[in-house]
């Protein structure tokens, strides 16, 4: 395990001990942010220590104290926050109380995601900014905010009841799922993928699978994971480059995930009520199934997208669901949806969008148009493996386009 997945993965297990041992849920979190960084610059000179989550613990209860020492006129608690030599609960695993706690309903749905994501997820503001489409100031703000109110609504570190995990459920499993999409697919810089990141979505979701055995979005959320994260050996090339799904060496793909992600969305769906992360890992199942791209069940796929789009209104849906549509009934067919879909605001501009007008437009024969639109999804995708591929393909399909040249 590398220090930075070693960090990232101690960072919530961290935070929760301090929050437990000190109470102020906004000056742990800047604490433990803090220790993360001096880990980070220490530990390459001098060498990991023994235990390094009481190192971690015991480094930001030292900045705790320094932060109720700035706070003495209005506090005056210095002798009440001694540095302990063992502080209570450094070896406990509060990772799920932390989930559950920055969902709290005293946030609306959007700043509980965004805390969740910083405290438990371990992002950046710039990349939570990025999979929000916000500026990085704004997404600071919000998360400032969030942190403030969580400590005025007094919420204590413990598991909420039966009907309050309920109620937070769709943020912790969004939370999860967007964890997750940043470490398959990483929006920002120069790695395609952050396994790390992926993997402690994982660990997560399993641990809420096992609080929650019986919900069936948990498990298709897991499921989803489990059988996406399967292909992640066979996505990039020896040099780091991103190979699509229909061009993937499936031999390369992780069988045991694969099974173990089938066997569970087939127990799910077999109960009966199906939600939007159960349909998805049931197109992730169909597409894992296929031996090769030519088997691939397009038919079955652009059933489940059309169920999927009716539950969930999101224009990346639909933009899949017109891939599918093209798969089965032509590339024209998907390419009038796609217009249809590039009417609404919320994905206007997407570099996604270029990305798949032109896939259709090359699948329709339209070289000339799909150069345009490779190069205008180039300049507007801020993963530079995703740039580089999209570059390769319109450098691949000839000249570039001639000025003016759209759709």
């Amino acid at each position: 395990m590398t220090m930075e997945s070693l960090l990232r993965e101690l960072a919530p297990i961290v935070l929760g001990a301090v929050v437990r041992r000190y109470g102020d849920f906004a000056a742990a979190e800047d604490a433990v942010q803090e220790a993360l960084i001096a880990a980070a610059l220490a530990w390459p000179e001098q060498g990991m220590p023994e235990n390094p989550r009481a190192w971690l613990v015991q480094v930001a209860a030292r900045k705790m104290i320094d932060h109720v020492r700035t706070e003495v006129a209005r506090r005056r608690r210095e002798e009440a926050l001694p540095v302990p030599e063992h502080v209570e609960g450094t070896e406990q695993d509060d990772t799920l109380l932390l989930l559950f706690m920055c969902c709290h309903p005293a946030l609306t749905p959007a700043s509980a995601i965004a805390l969740t994501l910083r405290a438990v997820g371990g992002l950046t503001t710039a990349e939570i900014a990025n999979a929000f489409l916000v500026p990085e100031a704004t997404m600071a703000q919000r998360i400032s905010r969030a942190k403030r109110m969580i400590e005025e609504s007094g919420v204590e570190l413990a598991m909420p009841t039966e009907a309050e995990r309920r109620a937070r459920l769709g943020s912790v499993l969004h939370v999860l799922y967007l964890i997750f999409n940043e470490g398959y697919a990483s929006s920002v810089g120069v790695e395609l993928q952050r396994t790390e990141l992926a993997g402690e979505a994982i660990r997560i979701a399993r641990k809420v699978c096992a609080l929650l055995p019986d919900d069936c979005e948990v498990a298709g959320l897991l499921a989803l994971m489990l059988l996406t994260d399967a292909r992640r050996p066979a996505r990039t090339g020896v040099h780091g480059e991103l190979i699509p799904l229909g061009d993937q060496d499936r031999t390369r793909w992780d069988a045991a995930l694969i099974t173990e992600g089938v066997a569970l969305i087939s127990a799910t769906l077999a109960r009966g009520a199906v939600g939007p992360y159960q349909l998805q890992a049931a197109i992730a199942a169909v597409h894992d199934e296929a031996a090769r791209t030519e088997d691939t069940d397009w038919l079955q796929i652009l059933a489940l997208y059309s169920l999927l789009e009716r539950m969930a209104d999101n224009p990346m849906v639909a933009l899949s669901r017109a891939i599918a549509a093209a798969m089965v009934h032509g590339p024209r067919v998907g390419l009038d949806q796609v217009t249809v879909i590039a009417a609404d605001p919320r994905i206007a501009g997407h570099y996604r969008l270029d990305a798949v007008r032109a896939h259709l437009h090359e699948m329709a024969g339209d070289r000339r148009l799909a150069v345009t639109h490779y190069l205008a999804a180039a300049g507007r995708t801020t993963s530079l493996p995703e740039r580089t591929y999209l570059e390769t393909q319109a450098s691949r399909l000839g000249a570039l386009p001639t000025p003016g040249d759209s759709t």
